[in-house]
């Protein structure tokens, strides 16, 4: 058997990705994976680094309103056509899986011109465009949040949830170790979360209220690697409760150190946070596509199960946000109840049922 996955561009595309290709390599043993995937992005690095096979398109995104960018995006997409079609016709793969991400839309579109299996794992709660379209000619769409048949066809959706890093799935029982890991007191402690690369906005805002507050609970803030230098210097002198970090790769240990998270509202962070189920603040960016990480929030917000900041009020309303919540236990209780419930279980092994139906 031979399998194309295509995901990628970020980790939210591409962590899905690898989860399914480890599952599907213990299912189906001796079966052939290859990834394909944009150039120059992260997946061309991470996956062979996984033990996997990657083929890379000469792709990028549609800027809305560039009309000399999107003249060079339909030139990439013409030759990302080309090479999905020689990639389909040499490899002849008898399923093809989009989990998101420039270079899905090409592969997966050729597939189902060979009529071959295919499915798309879709992360959000409102799709991108590209899955809209797809969505209408591969075999199955699955996704984690119900009502989506406003976006695509109830014959074709399972609602399975998102699969999420195995690492994570352990993270309770790792609590004993964690404090003392990141050199924290036994005390409260709040988890900044604001990606890899960081989030000036939530930055700006935990600066101030370490700078201007005294508080009694720990501070873990990953502050993200463009930001690390400039804060570590300036609070190089501050309080012992608080842990600075550019990036935090144990996320078990995180998340079984925190009591309260701040974090943006990417969808497989959302995901991971409901398998937590600890009280979270999100923040979502306003810099991604179709305000993706907003409608994400949205949801949790709508059935009580997280608090939602606006970006641009992130500053001002953190502060006094984060001291209500972390001083309130049954408000800490009743948000990590919520999302908790939210969570949907076995993500990958329903998506692994799904796949058994198609290849039938």
């Amino acid at each position: 058997m031979k399998i194309i996955i295509s995901g990628g561009g970020t980790g939210g595309h591409l962590f899905p990705a690898l989860a399914l290709a480890d599952a599907l390599s213990k299912e189906y043993s001796g079966c052939e994976i290859i990834f394909v995937g944009a150039k120059n992005k992260m997946e061309m690095e991470i996956v062979p680094n996984r033990g996997y096979k990657i083929k890379g398109l000469y792709i990028s995104g549609f800027h809305r309103g560039e009309i000399i960018r999107n003249l060079f995006f339909l030139f990439k997409l013409f030759i990302s056509l080309i090479n999905s079609f020689f990639i389909i016709i040499k490899n002849k793969p008898d399923l093809v899986i989009g989990t998101g991400g420039f270079a899905s839309g090409p592969i997966l579109f050729c597939a189902t011109i060979f009529n071959i299996p295919t499915l798309i794992q879709e992360q959000n709660s409102f799709p991108g465009i590209t899955n809209r379209i797809l969505g209408k000619f591969v075999n199955k769409v699955c996704v984690s949040y119900d009502n989506m048949n406003r976006y695509f066809k109830s014959s074709k959706l399972s609602v399975t949830g998102n699969p999420i890093r195995e690492s994570i799935l352990c993270f309770n029982k790792k609590q004993s170790k964690s404090h003392s890991f990141f050199g924290l007191s036994n005390k409260k402690t709040v988890l900044i979360l604001g990606g890899s690369l960081g989030a000036h906005s939530i930055n700006k805002a935990v600066y101030n209220l370490i700078k201007n507050n005294e508080f009694d609970f720990n501070i873990l803030w990953q502050t993200g690697k463009l930001y690390y230098d400039k804060i570590q210097s300036d609070l190089i002198l501050r309080k012992e409760n608080i842990k600075i970090v550019p990036f935090i790769s144990e996320m078990d240990l995180a998340f079984s150190v925190a009591d309260v998270i701040v974090s943006r509202a990417g969808a497989i962070t959302i995901s991971e946070l409901m398998f937590v189920g600890k009280p979270v603040i999100l923040v979502p960016s306003p810099n991604v596509a179709e305000n993706h990480q907003y409608k994400n929030a949205k949801v949790l917000k709508d059935q009580n199960a997280a608090l939602l900041i606006q970006d641009k009020q992130v500053v001002e309303d953190l502060p006094k946000i984060l001291f209500s919540v972390i001083e309130n236990k049954q408000e800490i209780k009743s948000l990590g109840k919520n999302i908790k419930a939210m969570y949907n279980n076995n993500a990958v092994d329903k998506i692994l049922i799904e796949i058994k139906k198609i290849l039938k």
